[in-house]
């Protein structure tokens, strides 16, 4: 059926006479579907597909919330604005083939992009760190341009660039209200987080004190993890999952490169970030990846070891930041 309601778009996205001859799908998506479109001479592209039926996570209330700076990046709006951002600010995104938004092709949302064959960040890290080293300076080069670009507001870019605003009062307010939902979801789910769930409490109220006011906000991936950066044929850094972009607080971003990058990350570093906000922005990270893994296998996620790894490694490391590091639970 996928393939079936690809063909048309395919056609219409790569021209030329060409026909589709193959659909792949892509591992890694869980909130889209993406798929290789491979045609009868070789041409390929990039289709993402928005379709309930290709998002693993279970539905919750306020996902399709933009007003929330922190619900689920799902359809073609943000993916639209997302990619006419970072463009505009010279951020290497794949070029766009096609964008079917009206249910021409599809039932569902959809987009087909360039197609960069090439590996990935996490990739060339783990095989060549050497010739990474270009790959991530041009990355700390794509960084800056978007830490220049500055709004009075926080939020989506799709909703912020379109004259809207966001929920909350202060980045700080809006991550430690999710911080403090993701403790109590990951308490919920494993007895370790709830023995420790008052003093993770406390220790976020007490970082979000210590944060003081702030008046602009950056433009922010939200998730750039080194899987979400590709790396083309002339070895510059590819920007995808774009759909969470945002205008936020820097540090929200320096901390998730911190946490997918381990050592890797020091090309990346930048004077001037706020201690007090990265030290929030930790905590509230780990919290949140421990709740939403966890929440990601109530659902029929493929990869449950690796996710189930995810949940477990930044639990520890929660844990840790309040000095309440636990061996495994058995019963579980």
């Amino acid at each position: 059926m996928t393939r079936e309601r690809l063909a048309g778009a395919a056609k219409a996205a790569l021209g030329g006479g060409r026909r589709l001859a193959a659909v792949e799908r892509v591992a890694g998506g869980s909130k889209k579907g993406v798929y290789r479109l491979v045609m009868d001479d070789a041409t390929t592209a990039i289709a993402y597909l928005w379709d309930d039926a290709e998002n693993y996570w279970p539905a919750a209330e306020g996902d399709d919330d933009l007003a929330d700076p922190f619900s689920p990046g799902l359809g073609i709006g943000l993916f639209e604005a997302a990619h006419a951002r970072l463009d505009a600010l010279g951020v290497r995104v794949p070029a766009i083939r096609l964008v079917d938004r009206d249910g021409t092709h599809c039932p569902a949302d959809l987009a087909i992009v360039e197609d960069l064959q090439g590996e990935n960040l996490e990739e060339l890290l783990a095989r060549d760190p050497r010739a990474a080293e270009p790959v991530m300076a041009r990355l700390g080069e794509a960084l800056a341009s978007m830490r220049r670009h500055r709004a009075p507001v926080y939020g989506k870019v799709a909703v912020v660039d379109g004259g809207g605003t966001s929920r909350g009062t202060s980045c700080e307010g809006v991550v430690l209200g999710r911080a403090l939902r993701d403790l109590t979801e990951a308490a919920s789910r494993d007895p370790r987080i709830a023995a420790a769930r008052e003093r993770l409490e406390q220790r976020l109220l007490d970082l979000a004190a210590a944060v003081r006011p702030r008046a602009e906000y950056a433009v922010v991936h939200g998730e750039l993890g080194p899987d979400h950066v590709l790396v083309d044929a002339g070895g510059n850094p590819v920007a995808i999952d774009i759909e969470g972009l945002m205008y936020f607080d820097v540090e929200w971003e320096h901390v998730f490169l911190r946490i997918r990058l381990h050592d890797a990350y020091r090309p990346l570093e930048v004077d001037g970030l706020d201690e007090d906000r990265l030290a929030l922005y930790m905590l509230a990270q780990r919290l949140s990846l421990t709740a939403g893994p966890l929440r990601l296998l109530d659902g029929d996620f493929p990869d449950r070891a690796f996710m189930a790894a995810v949940a477990e490694h930044n639990l520890n490391e929660a844990l840790e930041l309040v000095r309440l590091r636990t061996p495994p639970c058995t019963g579980r």
